[in-house]
């Protein structure tokens, strides 16, 4: 083989892309073999794969491929013919050569020539092991590295072996050749798919101004049948009476004969139309769904290595360990399918290291020698549902409570009180660990809360419970996608705002006698408890708004002790909002996760819950709630001071609109420096508040407009923009701007605070 044919990048791409296919056949085969020696479905599986590697190595020439997959499959197959049986350390020794043969594929650095020089002594090394161990006079290896990435709370362990481990299969990445009946699959760029969405859900607002033009166009064609009616009537009447002159009959009969026409024609369009709308329905419902389905995944794509993982570390701690998959084929979001591959490699670590006992240990108990864990999805209720259990021995309760008790967390006499869920939630604190040593595996008390912290970060929940002689159970529930969600929409103080579902425990009506009132707070009771009321607009600042009815709207957020009930004006009705994301300029905005339009283009804030939970528990904290306005009360009418906000940006203009108004401002809001000029000439503000670049007047020339006009001269203005340069700033102070505030610095507090320096609080 021509050497040079080694330095062709593209060859060797190709041979990384069979390399990475194949190994998962390999992997996924022979720990099959690992439990059943004799089965020829995965031993033909495992041939064919080593013969097929060892032909694509001879193709690109390495050489040192070559090897290792014709030593691989003449162990198959003298399996498959019986003259070999199939055990533990042939296993290891194969797993290994599919790990070089990876490493071959994705050498080190790039190095093209890795299998010829620096990998050669490895390469070497395992085919002298695999020699011995075909004539029977190999010694016992040492255990086999794991190769999954390393545990949420620790760096993985230096590898002892002299075979490196293979990197991961870059994603998505597709074997030289299908098989026929797997799914045709094709890489798409998250920028080009994310824009792809953004316009499908633009697509399906877009869509609904249809449906009420038809109405109006259906009522016109009914205004138009009474017109005629009325016509008809007025021409009897002429009829029966004194005879007009024929020049009135005959502009009547043009009149009728033009109605007629026109009706004809109107209905024609009508038809059309209707034809048309429920085309562009279902096509913009088309494209929607299959923008959405290509951001879903199976879950199988995410736990490629799994098994081989739980194998390798059960034999490096002298286990014998078997992890069982159900439901790979669930469908997962892309970004949720990347954010778990660390908190499930962590859980599954800890299963293999907590909970899954010795060989000896398990068979002195009446348990099989072999431990087994359970990885499990399925969709449920809007959801996805991953849980992991185990067979082993469990959370030693009384343990657990000595070390939260040793740690200082509870008194001895409230420890011994906590139920088992309360007992468990413990595990899950930062820095909590049962393990006293520090082991290569565990002990340093990271992880449980850092897995914790990411199904937070999506928007789920993590449960832990255990049966009596069983092991852990963990219940990971997680959106399905974040690109879209299921939310409740409320109205307070006039405004939409968004409660995603997953969060929502109820929504209720509570009769106004049933809230009991104290001096620093309030509460209902619901399901036999009690439960704190804090109003909704109290926690955005927004003014309270009369109250009508003898019940309040109340949505009941949290779970198990951190439950409240947030107080709103108006409960909308569920909806699927497709997730906008703020922009990273504007920084963390309180109690908001993200924004969303409504079928109608109506903006809408989705609330972030956990951090609406900690500000109604500061509120709390410091005896602040403030009381449900009572039915019938309304607050004082005194002029507010008025904000005109102008702005390109739909999210930017909103969020600077819902926190001004918020803190009572009266806002309006203008889409460009023209928009906001001709705003400024036909009404009276005390404070604009623009940004520079926007299509047709942008901001400088807006002040600059504004300055020169007497009767808006002295009128405040601050510049909010993304540009954050000196001479950005010079610019806009020298165009005669009160105030230059930074987009990159920008925050709720920033801003509210150079308002109130310009104009003072919102009423006078």
């Amino acid at each position: 083989m021509n050497p040079d044919q080694l330095r062709d990048a593209s060859m060797l791409e190709l041979f990384a892309m069979e390399a990475d296919a194949q190994a998962e056949v390999l992997n996924g085969g022979l720990l099959a073999l690992e439990r059943d020696p004799t089965a020829a479905t995965h031993l033909e599986a495992c041939m064919r794969a080593a013969h097929s590697l060892k032909g694509a190595a001879r193709i690109v020439g390495l050489d040192g491929g070559v090897r290792v997959a014709h030593v691989m499959e003449d162990c198959l197959v003298a399996a498959q013919r019986g003259d070999l049986r199939l055990a533990p350390p042939h296993i290891d020794a194969l797993l290994q050569g599919t790990d070089l043969l990876q490493r071959i594929g994705h050498p080190p650095g790039g190095d093209l020539n890795w299998p010829e020089r620096d990998g050669r002594p490895a390469i070497d090394a395992w085919l002298a092991h695999m020699a011995a161990l075909l004539d029977g006079t190999a010694s016992p290896p040492p255990p086999a590295p794991v190769l999954r990435a390393a545990p949420v709370d620790t760096p993985a362990p230096e590898a002892e072996a002299t075979v490196p481990p293979a990197p991961a299969p870059p994603p998505e990445a597709l074997p030289a050749t299908l098989p026929e009946t797997q799914e045709r699959m094709l890489r798409v760029s998250a920028e080009r798919l994310d824009r792809l969405l953004a316009m499908a859900g633009e697509a399906m607002v877009e869509s609904h101004w249809l449906s009420p033009f038809a109405g109006a166009m259906q009522q016109m064609r009914r205004q138009q049948m009474r017109a005629l009616q009325a016509l008809d009537r007025t021409q009897a009447l002429l009829d029966d009476g004194a005879a007009p002159a024929p020049q009135v009959h005959a502009a009547l009969a043009e009149l009728r004969q033009l109605l007629d026409d026109g009706q004809a024609q109107l209905s024609q369009r009508v038809e059309e139309f209707d034809q048309y709308e429920h085309r562009a329905s279902r096509l913009t419902r088309r494209l929607y769904d299959t923008a959405l389905s290509c951001r879903m995944r199976p879950l199988s794509d995410g736990i490629t290595g799994y098994s081989r993982m739980v194998r390798d570390l059960g034999r490096s701690l002298g286990k014998s360990v078997h992890l069982v998959l159900s439901g790979e084929q669930t469908q997962v979001d892309r970004d949720i399918l990347e954010q778990l591959d660390a908190p499930l490699a962590h859980l599954l670590r800890n299963a293999v290291d907590h909970g899954i006992e010795t060989p000896d240990l398990r068979e002195a108990t009446g348990k099989p020698a072999e431990g087994r864990i359970t990885l499990s999805a399925r969709h449920s209720a809007g959801r996805l549902i991953i849980e992991i259990t185990d067979d082993g021995a469990g959370v030693d309760l009384d343990a657990l409570r000595a070390a939260v008790v040793r740690r200082g967390l509870a008194q001895p006499e409230t420890a011994v009180k906590l139920s088992q869920a309360e007992l468990l939630e413990f595990l899950l604190l930062p820095g909590f660990s049962l393990r006293e040593q520090v082991s290569e595996v565990s002990g340093r008390g990271v992880g449980l809360d850092a897995v914790q912290d990411m199904v937070r970060a999506v928007r789920g929940s993590l449960k832990l419970s255990q049966q009596p002689g069983s092991g852990l159970h963990f219940m990971l529930e997680l959106p399905l996608t974040l690109s879209v969600v299921r939310a409740l929409l409320v109205e307070i103080a006039g405004e939409a705002y968004a409660f995603p579902l997953g969060h929502v425990l109820r929504a209720v009506a509570v009769p106004r006698d049933d809230i009991e009132q104290t001096e620093r707070h309030q509460h209902f009771r619901h399901a036999g408890r009690p439960v704190g009321l804090v109003s909704a607009a109290q926690l955005l600042q927004r003014p309270e708004t009369r109250q009508e009815g003898d019940t309040v709207p109340v949505v009941i957020i949290g779970e198990q002790e951190r439950v409240y009930g947030v107080a709103v004006d108006r409960l909308l009705g569920e909806r699927m909002l497709v997730v906008q994301p703020l922009a990273q300029m504007l920084g963390k905005i309180k109690d908001i996760a993200a924004g969303s339009l409504t079928d109608d283009g109506t903006p809408v804030l989705i609330f972030d819950v956990e951090d609406m939970l900690r500000s109604v528990e500061k509120l709390v904290s410091e005896g602040r709630i403030e009381h449900v306005r009572q039915q019938g009360a309304d607050a004082a009418a005194v002029a507010r001071r008025r904000v005109l906000v102008v702005d390109d940006s739909l999210t930017v203009r909103e969020l600077e609109r819902k926190l001004l108004a918020g803190r009572g401002y009266d806002v309006s809001v203008a889409v460009d420096g023209m928009d906001g000029w001709n705003v400024l000439r036909a009404e009276p503000f005390d404070l604009v508040i623009t940004d520079v670049d926007m299509p047709r007047m942008d901001g400088i020339e807006l002040v600059g407009r504004i300055r020169a006009d007497a009767r808006l001269a002295q009128l405040p203005v601050m510049i909010v923009s993304y540009k954050d340069r000196e001479q950005d700033r010079e610019r806009g102070m020298q165009a005669g701007a009160d105030y230059y505030l930074a987009k990159g610095s920008f925050h709720d507090t920033a801003l509210l605070d150079a308002v109130r320096d310009l104009i003072g609080e919102a009423r006078p």
